[in-house]
């Protein structure tokens, strides 16, 4: 008994003395760790694939040191110049991961494409018409083509409300949107062609209107990737609704040939058949 009661007040003693160093010892150092203090790189606007980081896209805050991500950049200098590799939104911290020391690649967003949407290319036929140069990757633009057709009609095509561009181009085959070092003598060309993402009905009709017409651009929005997704979804709804309708139509149209078809394929009764019935006739009269 005596034993136990030794025992008991070793053990008891071994826990006071343990919870006295979480107490006075892990508990400040771990809040230290919590209230400690570090300047991190935050991106203060939307930063698009491929594009050069300058610093007026960047800003510096200070945050919590704890659990941060290990390859976080602390310093605006060391991501200044540099090319990002992803998408960067406002908020987001700048991680080594997500930069890049070389620009985008030539042509790398025709990469992207899944096959359910095309990339074409239309030309701006004159300085107004491409928005007197100020067109961007990523701008949402509405098409109107003018000058269509033997009328000139100017029309704007329900299917062409929203579309994203992807690339502008100069007539070198230069594309505006890829940053690529230029010598301080050497002026930016203006670009000659737009590239858009479109479905293969949109394709089709921008084919006709290139031949047919002269195209305009309208800019609808520039900005943030999910306010440019709404307008994208929206003239998705467009699309269906439009090409659904047609598909219908020509159902119902094909039924109706077909049905007319088989009326007049159906066989003429033979001569001797008709006589057949005529001698029938008489013989019940």
């Amino acid at each position: 008994m005596k034993k136990l009661l030794q025992n008991r007040i070793v053990v008891g003693l071994i826990c006071i003395v343990v919870a006295l160093v979480i107490c006075f010892g892990l508990t400040p150092m771990f809040n230290d760790a919590l209230k400690s203090k570090v300047e991190i790189v935050r991106v203060s606007t939307e930063i698009k694939k491929g594009d050069e980081i300058t610093p007026k896209m960047l800003t510096t805050v200070e945050v919590g040191g704890y659990n941060l991500p290990g390859n976080v950049v602390y310093k605006a200098e060391d991501v200044i110049g540099k090319y990002a590799n992803t998408d960067l939104y406002k908020g987001d911290y700048v991680l080594e991961s997500k930069l890049s020391d070389t620009p985008q690649l030539k042509n790398e967003y025709l990469t992207e494409l899944d096959g359910t949407k095309r990339a074409i290319s239309v030309t701006i036929k004159s300085f107004a018409a491409g928005l007197s140069g100020k067109l961007e990757r990523g701008d949402i633009v509405s098409l109107i083509a003018s000058d269509v057709g033997e009328a000139r009609q100017t029309l704007i095509p329900a299917e062409l409300q929203y579309v994203e561009i992807i690339a502008t181009t100069a007539s070198s085959g230069t594309d505006n949107n890829v940053q690529e070092e230029r010598s301080d003598s050497e002026d930016a060309e203006l670009a000659s062609t737009i590239t858009v993402l479109a479905t293969p009905e949109q394709a089709r009709l921008l084919a006709e209107l290139e031949q047919t017409g002269k195209l305009h651009a309208a800019l609808v929005y520039r900005g943030g990737s999910e306010n440019a997704r709404k307008f994208l979804d929206e003239q998705g709804k467009v699309l269906e609704e439009l090409y659904s309708v047609e598909t219908e139509e020509k159902e119902e149209s094909e039924g109706v040939s077909g049905e007319s078809q088989n009326t007049d394929s159906a066989p003429a009764p033979a001569p001797g058949e008709a006589a057949d019935t005529g001698t029938e006739n008489e013989a019940q009269e």
